[in-house]
Order: structure tokens, then sequence, then C-alpha cells
């Protein structure tokens, strides 16, 4: 029955992150999913709670049908989760479900966000991407005419196209955060402020992305601001901004752990 009521918002969703640049990471994220779920298992003691279950799984058929109406994709993919909640307390209750809050976490980050989210977040993004890059430039006493999103050295013109924006590197890095959160920490406080270094992390990280892709075209090649070296770049960009996340989630956990200790030899 579950197949059948929602086989529309599971292709629709695979669709996006087969398609969409910007939702890709949602191949890698559902399985996660599933892992994490397995991994978990069942919390001793669920009981399962069929009133609320059902009352869950009614909501997330209404919802998943206005939103077909609506020709809303958010929504109707967002259904999909709500009634994987709903089977959870139905079978496992309540307990199971908060049990279970990091495949679900993950599979919520999976959903690909709305359009008109996107064009909203997307665009302030590129112009502070813009003036990080123009700003490392001019540090490098390279001279530098901004002009939005377009920045003009000498003998060149670099244009930060959405696509640079650093909206997927942040995405990604966000639920990388939720990940190491999940993984290397223990207290809530601690996990909520590595999801919120991974912020300006993605934004740092892009705007040195636009400053080194300038720097290249300036004194090596302009080839190196177009095709695979562009796109060579921006993956090695990626890979450090992991590594700094990754090393910031391990600072996170080491000052954790002495609290921990400390509290503990208090008591």
């Amino acid at each position: 029955m579950f197949v059948l009521l929602f086989a529309k918002p599971a292709t629709l969703m695979f669709d996006a992150w087969w398609n969409d640049p910007n939702s890709g990471h949602g191949l890698l994220l559902a399985p996660l999913s599933l892992y994490f779920a397995w991994k978990s298992g069942i919390v001793e003691g669920s009981k399962p709670q069929r009133v609320l279950g059902a009352a869950i799984l009614i909501f997330a058929v209404l919802f998943r049908y206005a939103a077909d109406l609506a020709a809303e994709l958010f929504v109707m993919r967002g259904s999909m989760l709500m009634a994987l909640a709903g089977l959870t307390v139905w079978y496992g209750g309540f307990r199971q479900l908060l049990h279970w809050w990091l495949p679900f976490t993950l599979t919520a980050l999976s959903i690909p966000i709305p359009e008109v989210i996107l064009n909203t977040v997307a665009l302030p993004l590129q112009f502070m991407a813009s003036k990080i890059g123009a700003g490392l430039l001019k540090w490098r006493d390279i001279p530098v005419m901004m002009n939005g999103n377009v920045i003009r050295i000498p003998g060149q013109e670099l244009f930060v196209a959405e696509a640079c924006s650093g909206l997927r590197s942040l995405t990604a890095l966000l639920s990388l955060g939720v990940l190491l959160g999940a993984m290397f920490l223990q207290k809530w406080p601690t996990r909520l402020l590595l999801i919120l270094v991974a912020i300006p992390i993605a934004i740092a990280i892009n705007g040195f992305r636009i400053f080194l892709t300038g720097f290249l075209v300036l004194f090596v090649s302009p080839e190196m601001g177009e095709g695979f070296m562009h796109t060579s770049e921006g993956m090695v960009m990626f890979g450090a901004a992991f590594v700094i996340t990754a090393f910031v989630a391990w600072m996170l956990g080491s000052v954790e752990s002495k609290v921990l200790r400390g509290s503990r030899s208090e008591a």
C-alpha cells in the first residue's frame, strides 16, 4: 500500500537526486540513512502506538494528494518522509522514532530544496563569495573591479555563476555536520554548534575558490577558469572544506570530553 501511494513522490525524488546537481547528495544520504537505521536497531522497550501512527499516516496521505493537486513537489516529497515516520510510530512507537532521529534527519536533508528558496539563497551567496574572492585578490595587490557578481582583473573577466554560489557545498556540509555530530559528539549543543560552523566554512571556502580561480587565470592560464580544471579545483576545495569540518568536529569532541570528565570527577 505504501509503495502504491508514494510511488510518484519516490520517483520524483530519485529523479531530482540523479539529474539535479543541487540535490545529488541525496544519492549518498539515502543509503546512509538505511545503514544508520539498521545499525541503531530497535530501542529497548519500544511499543506500537497505533492511534498516533495512523493519525500521522492519514495526514501524510492528505498532504501527498493535496501537494499533487497543487503541483507542490517539496510537500509531496516530504509527505513520504512523514508516512515513514507514521509507520515507525505504528510499529515501534514515538520512542522508536526518536531513536532513529539520525536516519530521519539525513533523509529530510536529502529532500530537494524548493526552487523559490534556492533562488532566494543562491544570489546572496553569489555576491558574498564574489566579495570574499575580490577582497583576497586585492589583498594580493591585484587590481580588481567588481560589478555585481562579475569580477574584472587585468585582461580577464570572471563571472561568478549560480553554480559557483556555494549552495551545493553548503547543503552537503550541513549534512556532513549532522553526520559527524551524531558520530563523534555526545551533547546536542555541541552538535548544533558544529552544524552552524559548517555554514561559514562553506562560504569562506567558496570565496577562497573564487580568489584561487582569479589568481590562476591571471598568472597561469585563462583555461584554469573553465572546464575540467575549474571542476577539479572545486572538488579540491570541497575536500578542504570536508577536512576543516572534520577537524572542527574533532576539536569540539575533545572539549566536550574534557568538560564531561571534569563534571564526573566533581560529582
